[in-house]
């Protein structure tokens, strides 16, 4: 499949591109049969020419181009509507009828605070400029006979083949809420983009209405639905008058994961993700959450003297202890080193368990119910590495065996150190 994508270098575009060319050079295998041949990638850089080339010979068209911030307000239309009908007539030049897509706005809706919308009036005028191309290709049908067909049955003089035919060009439209993710470009149209980057940079951001709601959608699920939509799944608004047919609905497509999220809890987790490098705190961010892939965007906008970032190391004449991250509810993890030699633990705790896992070196670690004399052991390498539960109620250690070679051990435990309430009792195993 060659795939043409108008609006390359864009936010979409760059991401959409991204994972094509993933798919086309075999690194993305996550799409079952989908094969990608070849990627167009044009833009407002991109030779007239290009266009003619790519729209004789691609199987699919991504319509991306768009214009968000210009001069003068008649860029608008010029921009939106009149390079879709350059797109259109040049796909209709070569007589190509493949699938195309176009990424429209909630704005064109024209309802709510869009109803004096110069953008919005462009992406609709977009809109009604590919529901028409769409049934104005339906309406001639087979070689010109017939004149127009008002439904499937009407149809039904053609073979399989011929009808799939006649049914195309598929057009999808989609209207698009407020998209973030990496690549977007702050200061611009996106007030994530703004608050990720301001507050990664430390500048000041602006909320004039903390409790304002935004429907948000991420970047990386935008684009798992325009892959659906390339291999035809894509999802539909189940909206009356919208389709060709009376029988059919919804000519309108739609991207099924998105986030109702008010500007204050954006900000407020912004600032708590900013803190991570004091607090080494990780917050919640389970799959598929919002605070999840909000995390993954605003890590994005770092720049790189905060790329890295200094750990606290508990130094003594035995080796080190650091500690590297907590997790909102499931504890921390650290870093152990031991010198040639050297036990350490010989503690045992109420309900506090570990886990330790010697990455480098050779130890011994060693368990010991409490009120029993019997010690299990187990012999640990950097060469076979394994995890060993320290158990609740049992004095453990861990001994490097080694006379000349750090004994390197990161170590999990399910709840952040407490210095008012440690569960921490010294006993020699």
């Amino acid at each position: 499949m060659k795939i043409l994508v108008t609006g390359a270098k864009g936010f979409v575009g760059r991401n959409l591109c991204a994972e094509l060319n993933n798919i086309k050079e075999g690194k993305a295998r996550c799409y079952g049969d989908l094969k990608v041949d070849a990627v167009y990638e044009y833009d407002i850089d991109s030779k007239p020419e290009e266009l003619d080339a790519y729209c004789q010979d691609c199987d699919f068209v991504f319509n991306l181009a768009g214009v968000n911030r210009p001069k003068e307000q008649s860029e608008f239309m010029e921009g939106n509507f009149g390079f879709a009908s350059t797109l259109l007539d040049t796909l209709k030049k070569h007589n190509n009828h493949c699938p195309v897509m176009l990424s429209s706005s909630q704005q064109a809706s024209l309802t709510g605070r869009f109803g004096n919308s110069e953008y919005g009036r462009s992406k609709k005028a977009g809109e009604e400029l590919f529901l028409d191309y769409e049934r104005d290709f339906l309406s001639i049908g087979k070689n010109g006979k017939n004149g127009k067909r008002e439904s499937v049955s009407d149809y039904s003089d053609y073979s399989d083949v011929e009808k799939n035919a006649a049914l195309k060009p598929r057009v999808l439209i989609y209207r698009f809420p407020n998209l973030f993710g990496k690549w977007c470009r702050p200061n611009y149209n996106s007030a994530v983009a703004t608050f990720c980057n301001n507050i990664a940079n430390d500048l000041p951001i602006t909320v004039n209405d903390p409790s304002v709601e935004l429907e948000l959608l991420y970047i990386d699920d935008l684009v798992a639905e325009m892959i659906a939509a390339l291999q035809g799944k894509e999802h539909r608004c189940d909206f009356d008058g919208l389709g060709v047919f009376p029988m059919e609905k919804g000519l309108y497509c739609y991207c099924p994961v998105t986030h109702h999220v008010k500007l204050g809890e954006i900000v407020d987790l912004l600032y708590r993700f900013a803190e991570q490098p004091k607090t080494l705190l990780i917050p919640d961010i389970p799959e598929g959450s919002f605070a999840k892939k909000l995390y993954s965007t605003y890590l994005s906008y770092l720049p790189k003297e905060k790329v890295a970032y200094p750990l606290k190391m508990n130094v003594d004449d035995r080796g080190s202890f650091t500690e590297l991250v907590h997790l909102a509810n499931c504890g921390q993890v650290s870093i152990n080193i031991s010198k040639p030699g050297i036990t350490k633990g010989q503690h045992w705790h109420h309900s506090k368990w570990e886990l330790f896992i010697v990455v480098k070196g050779r130890g011994l670690i060693q368990e010991r119910k409490e009120g029993s004399d019997e010690v299990i052991e187990f012999e640990v390498s950097g060469d076979n590495i394994q995890a060993v539960h320290m158990l609740p109620g049992y004095t453990h250690n861990i001994i490097n065996l080694s006379d000349t070679e750090d004994l390197v051990t990161v170590m999990y435990c399910n709840e952040v150190f407490n210095p008012n309430k440690p569960d921490t009792f010294f006993d020699p195993v």
